[in-house]
């Protein structure tokens, strides 16, 4: 660090030194008016929106970055038949075939010591610290190399959550949802990360929770319009795909909800009959939050319901808004059914810390760019939730005899909605 700041250098700003946070919002709210790749088509959505009152809504969400709490690192030691890592990693076999190829060493020659990820995220899905420190080490002649990125490296050159618009018509019919069309439109991971999963114009992770949400609505529309951000370099970020698809319907659903003149809960629970895992979490989750009894002056509960990975769960955020509009947290009430539950306790701690994490995104969460630069770099501009802003969380896991489902990402997909219908 302290020879870095001795130079004097000249940079090439390139092609982005002028874009800015304005402009990709602007390409991708363009973007967002084209028609994108149809994902599902059930039914005959235009007939049903143009028969009754039409509601639309757009939401747009911002860039994310990871914020780990062990910024990015790497030891290597290249010599002139082989090459070794130690650093932290969720891809330990892409890490040895990207730095092969780097090398051009035989993949047998090449070894990866993986290590504890001090908070991965989909952030160590990336093996670009790898090959940072393979190519210091190509100027030291065999010598053991260490680099390790300070916190305002690590957030300024993040691979980040990408940002999304994502724009929804829906009517109603009988108090539920008749029609549903759903745009998704942002950057593709998928295309980048694996790109034979990429078939015709649709990225399968930008749709999930979307071609396939709980709902019984007979006539459902998504399309997904791949629009890439200049400067900008996108990953997977915790929750991946349905942290961006659950926030936007279930925020809408809430909005629909009132529309019809509904409690939440209720409006939900109508249509969920081809999904009875995911009404019983929603139910014990409604019983479990106090749902619909009394709050404070300024207070309010949301909810939000998901099936996605594998796994089903429910959840209230209870929160309140001050005289000066801050956001305080009073309490999280989550119900899952999870499958065969064979560690418990692991489930309750990987969905408080998700949810912990998600709520920190929605709270404070936001990458912006200027001149072609990130301008966030540390936890004074893009905060953390502290311990002591951490409410309680009540986990409530339903005895199953179900497949086991994924726990680790559903956290940070449940929280942001819930608190935003709050």
């Amino acid at each position: 660090k302290q020879g870095l700041q001795a130079l004097d250098i000249s940079w090439n700003e390139g092609a982005n030194a002028a874009v800015s946070s304005a402009d990709i919002w602007q390409d991708l709210r363009k973007a967002s008016e084209g028609s994108g790749a149809v994902a599902k088509n059930a039914g005959d959505v235009e007939k049903a929106l143009s028969q009754g009152e039409k509601y639309e809504a757009a939401y747009e969400l911002p860039f994310l970055a990871h914020a780990t709490m062990e910024p990015s690192n790497c030891t290597v030691q290249l010599k002139p038949d082989s090459c070794e890592i130690w650093l932290g990693t969720q891809v330990i076999s892409r890490v040895q075939g990207t730095v092969a190829q780097l090398t051009g060493l035989p993949l047998e020659k090449v070894t990866v010591h993986n290590h504890l990820i001090g908070g991965g995220f989909g952030r160590r899905l990336e093996p670009d610290m790898a090959l940072s420190a393979v190519r210091v080490a190509q100027h030291l002649d065999g010598e053991p190399v260490k680099v390790v990125w300070t916190r305002e490296e690590d957030i300024q050159h993040d691979v980040y959550r990408p940002a999304y618009r994502d724009t929804i018509a829906a009517t109603l019919s009988g108090g539920k949802v008749a029609a549903f069309k759903y745009k998704v439109t942002g950057s593709s991971v998928i295309a980048r990360w694996l790109p034979p999963a990429f078939q015709h114009g649709i990225d399968i992770d930008a749709i999930d929770c979307a071609v396939d949400m709980p709902y019984d609505i007979a006539h459902l529309h998504v399309e997904y319009v791949r629009a890439e951000p200049p400067a900008v370099p996108t990953g997977f970020w915790r929750g991946v795909g349905p942290n961006n698809n659950v926030f936007a319907i279930e925020c809408f659903m809430d909005e629909l909800a009132r529309k019809a003149g509904k409690d939440s809960i209720a409006f939900r629970r109508a249509m969920l009959g081809k999904s009875p895992r995911l009404l019983a979490a929603l139910d014990l989750v409604a019983e479990k939050s106090s749902w619909g009894q009394p709050l404070p002056a300024r207070t309010g509960r949301g909810v939000s319901v998901q099936p996605a990975f594998g796994s089903f769960i429910a959840t209230v955020v209870e929160a309140e808004v001050d005289a000066q509009g801050e956001v305080r947290l009073r309490r999280v009430t989550s119900a899952v059914d999870t499958g065969i539950a064979v560690n418990p306790d692991t489930i309750v701690a990987q969905l408080q810390g998700g949810l912990i994490f998600g709520l920190t995104a929605a709270l404070y969460g936001e990458v912006t760019v200027k001149n072609g630069r990130v301008q966030q770099s540390n936890f004074n501009d893009y905060r953390m939730l502290r311990i002591d802003q951490v409410p309680p969380i009540e986990v409530y896991v339903i005895k199953s005899g179900e497949a086991p489902g994924g726990i680790g990402e559903t956290g940070a997909t449940a929280g942001p909605p819930a608190l935003r219908n709050a």
